[in-house]
C-alpha cells in the first residue's frame, strides 16, 4: 500500500511539474525581427532572473506580413500570448474583434501617463488593450565637425535655422539638408509632422481637427506648409531622386550638414564613429515661443485573449511597465524611449539630448495618426505625396492644405 501511494504522488507530481512547464511557456508576436537577439540575450534573460521556471520565446515576424499574419493566427487561435501592438488603428481593431485582453487596472498600467496610452485606447478612452512601450522623437541631427568649420551654433528659432542653412549652402562644400523625396513618407513623416507642431500648437491642432473646430485650410496649417517650401529650397541637386538610404549615406559620408530625422536613425550613425552628431529640437518661429515635439508612439504589448498562459503574461506584462525594463529597453534599442513615467539615465548622448526635450516642449504625435487615417483618399497616402510636392516646389502651400482638406471633408462627419 505505501508503496502504491509513493508511486501515485510521484505520479501526481510529474503530472503538476508538467503542467507547470506548459503554463510557464510563453510566445512574443512581433513584427521586429531586429530586436530578437535583444530579446533573447538581454531582456527575456532579465525577466526569468526575477520570474524563474517562465519560458519565454520571441517568436517575430517579417514588419510586412505582420499585420495579416497575426490576424490569421489570432482568429485560428494559434497566435502566441504576448502581442506586439503598432499604435492606434491596427490594434484598435484586434480589440474590437476580441483578440486583445482590456489592460485597464493591470499591475504596471499605473507607471504611464494618459498621453503614453491614447495610441492604445477605445476613441471614448475608456478601454485601453496594450501597455505603452516607447516612442520616437522627431528632430534635426547635425554634423559637430561641419559646424565648428562654418563657425556655427545649433539654431533655436526658424529665423537662426535659415541663416545657418544659408551660410552652409553659401560655402559650397556641403548639402544644408540630407534629404531627398523619392520615397515620399520622409517629407511627411520627419518634415512635415517634425516642424508642424509649433505651427498648430501640438495637440491642440490635432485634437481640434479631430473634432471639427479646425481645418487643414486654417491658417496655422497653411503656414507650416509654407515653412516647407522654403526647406525645400535648401535639398541637394536631384533630391528628387534621392532615397531615404541616399539620405543616410549623404550624411553619414560628411557631405550634408544636417539630417531631419527621427530618433531612430541615432543607432545607424553611431556605427560611423568618425561622424560627430549633435541634435536640435525643430526651431520655434521667434525667441520665447513654446516649443513642441513629435514624440510618436511607436511600440506596445497587449495579452491574447485566447492565451493559455495568462497568469504568467500578466507576470511579464507587469515587468514590462517596470523600472528595469525601462532603463534596459531605452539604452539597447537607442532612439526609442520608454513611455513610462520612470526616471531614466540614457547613456546615448545624443538620445539624451532628444529625451530632454521633453522637459521643455510639450509632447504631440503624427498630425493624422489618431482617426483621420480612416477615410478615403487615405490621408496618409495623400499626405506622402503632397508633401514631397511642396519640398520639390511643385505645390504652393495652400494648395497642399486644400487638397488634403477636400478628401479630409469627404469623409470625417465633423468636418
Amino acid at each position: 500500500m505505501q508503496t502504491l501511494r509513493t508511486l501515485r504522488n510521484t505520479a501526481l507530481l510529474s503530472m503538476l511539474a508538467a503542467t507547470g512547464a506548459q503554463a510557464g511557456t510563453l510566445t512574443i508576436e512581433s513584427w521586429r525581427v531586429d530586436d530578437k537577439a535583444l530579446w533573447e540575450t538581454v531582456l527575456i534573460p532579465a525577466f526569468q532572473k526575477k520570474n524563474p521556471g517562465i519560458e519565454v520565446k520571441f517568436a517575430p515576424t517579417a514588419p510586412t506580413e505582420y499585420d495579416s499574419s497575426l490576424n490569421a493566427r489570432l482568429a485560428g487561435g494559434t497566435a502566441g500570448d504576448l502581442v506586439a501592438c503598432r499604435p492606434f488603428d491596427a490594434s484598435l481593431s484586434l480589440f474590437k474583434k476580441n483578440h486583445l485582453e482590456k489592460l485597464d487596472g493591470k499591475t504596471g498600467m499605473e507607471n504611464f501617463p494618459a498621453s503614453a496610452k491614447v495610441a492604445w485606447q477605445t476613441d471614448d478612452g475608456k478601454n485601453t488593450f496594450c501597455m505603452p512601450i516607447a516612442s520616437v522623437i522627431h528632430g534635426f541631427l547635425y554634423n559637430k565637425k561641419v559646424f565648428r568649420e562654418l563657425n556655427l551654433a545649433a539654431p533655436k528659432t526658424e529665423e537662426e535655422f535659415f541663416k545657418v542653412l544659408d551660410t552652409v549652402k553659401k560655402s559650397g562644400k556641403y548639402a544644408p539638408l540630407a534629404l531627398g523625396t523619392a520615397d515620399q513618407w520622409e517629407s511627411n513623416q520627419i518634415i512635415f509632422t517634425n516642424i508642424g507642431p509649433n505651427y498648430w500648437k501640438g495637440e491642440e491642432g490635432r485634437r481640434a481637427l479631430i473634432s471639427g473646430k479646425a481645418k487643414f485650410t486654417d491658417p496655422q496649417f497653411v503656414a507650416a506648409w509654407d515653412y516647407e517650401a522654403k526647406l525645400g529650397g535648401y535639398l541637394a541637386k536631384g533630391a528628387s531622386a534621392q532615397t531615404y538610404g541616399d539620405s543616410q549615406n549623404q550624411f553619414a559620408l560628411g557631405k550634408a550638414a544636417i539630417y531631419p530625422t527621427g530618433s531612430w536613425d541615432i543607432s545607424y550613425f553611431n556605427q560611423t564613429p568618425e561622424l560627430e552628431l549633435g541634435a536640435f529640437a525643430p526651431p520655434v518661429k521667434k525667441a520665447g515661443d513654446k516649443c513642441y515635439i513629435s514624440d510618436h508612439t511607436d511600440i506596445g504589448m497587449g495579452v491574447n485573449k485566447k492565451s493559455k498562459n495568462k497568469e504568467d503574461a500578466y507576470k511579464f506584462l507587469a515587468w514590462i511597465g517596470s523600472q528595469e525594463f525601462a532603463d534596459i529597453y531605452t539604452n539597447k534599442v537607442t532612439g526609442f524611449f520608454s513611455l513610462s513615467n520612470h526616471l531614466i539615465t540614457v547613456k546615448d548622448p545624443v538620445a539624451k539630448q532628444m529625451i530632454d526635450w521633453r522637459s521643455s516642449c510639450s509632447s504631440t504625435i503624427r498630425v493624422n495618426a489618431q482617426v483621420l487615417n480612416r477615410g478615403e483618399p487615405s490621408m496618409e497616402n495623400e499626405l506622402w505625396n503632397v508633401n514631397a510636392q511642396v519640398l520639390n516646389g511643385k505645390l504652393a502651400g495652400k494648395d497642399a492644405a486644400a487638397r488634403i482638406q477636400s478628401g479630409f471633408s469627404k469623409w470625417h462627419k465633423p468636418q
